[in-house]
C-alpha cells in the first residue's frame, strides 16, 4: 500500500475529523475540531496523516510532547484499510517524530473495552503501573 506521511495542515481538518468520527474516536465531551487545531498550531504537537496515491487521508495520529514524555492520540485508520499494517506505520511515524525531538518515552491512553489495546500490546506497548486521574475544569 503506497502512502506518504506528513504533518497535517489547516486544509486537512475536515478529512481528519471525519476519519476520527468514522473510527469512533470522538466523544461528546471532547471537541475534535478544537483538538485538531490545537495540535497543528502547537509548538510541541502535530497531527500526522497518511495519504493514499489519490491524496486522500487514510490514517492519522496526533502526537505531542509535554517536555518529559510523548503522547499519542487519535490513531485512526480508515476502516476499509484496517488490518493492512497502516496502524503500525502511523505509530512508527509518531515514535520517529518524538525521537527527532529528543523524547525517549511515549504514552497513550486506551479506554476500557477498546479493542485497540491488543494492537498496542502487539507492537510493544505495555500496561503501565500507574493510575490516570482526571478532573474537568469547565
Amino acid at each position: 500500500m503506497g502512502v506518504s506521511i506528513a504533518e497535517a495542515g489547516p486544509a486537512d481538518e475536515a478529512a481528519a475529523v471525519r476519519l476520527w468520527h468514522d473510527c469512533d474516536l470522538t466523544r461528546p465531551w471532547n471537541d475534535p475540531v478544537s483538538d485538531f487545531r490545537r495540535a497543528i498550531e502547537g509548538a510541541t504537537s502535530c497531527v500526522l496523516v497518511a495519504r493514499g496515491e489519490d491524496g486522500a487521508i487514510t490514517a492519522s495520529a496526533m502526537v505531542g510532547s509535554d517536555g518529559h514524555r510523548g503522547w499519542v492520540y487519535y490513531l485512526a485508520v480508515d476502516p476499509a484499510l484496517q488490518g493492512k499494517g497502516l496502524g503500525r506505520t502511523m505509530m512508527a511515524a509518531a515514535e520517529d517524530w518524538l525521537r527527532a525531538r529528543g523524547i525517549s518515552r511515549v504514552r497513550l491512553m486506551v479506554r476500557s473495552g477498546n479493542r485497540a489495546k491488543g494492537f498496542y500490546e502487539r507492537i510493544g506497548y505495555e500496561v503501565q503501573p500507574v493510575a490516570t486521574l482526571g478532573k474537568t475544569l469547565a
